[in-house]
């Protein structure tokens, strides 16, 4: 499973249109609008590599509206319950 991050800007105006647009594409996990650099975050979860570049490349491309993107691709997930399962002392 590939776990990837996209950051957007968006042309003033368009954010809910867009945001609603990037959310039925395939892979999309979930969009969130956020405050600072970036006007939304998108997780992405899909099965390899190969599908994550279509998305930005072939169905993105193709949205109006998006700037700028910046793509991050995760290596390894952390979250509350991993964190906590390594400084268990067992039960």
């Amino acid at each position: 499973m590939v776990t990837a991050i996209i950051l957007l800007n968006i042309e003033r105006g368009q954010v809910n249109q867009v945001a609603e647009a990037v959310a039925d594409l395939p892979g999309v996990a979930e969009v969130y609008s956020v405050a600072g650099r970036f006007d939304l975050a998108v997780i992405v979860r899909v099965a390899a590599n190969d599908q994550l570049a279509d998305l930005v490349t072939n169905h993105m491309v193709n949205l109006s509206g998006i700037l700028q993107t910046e793509t991050l691709i995760a290596f390894r997930t952390f979250s509350r319950h991993d964190v906590e399962a390594a400084f268990s002392l067992g039960g």
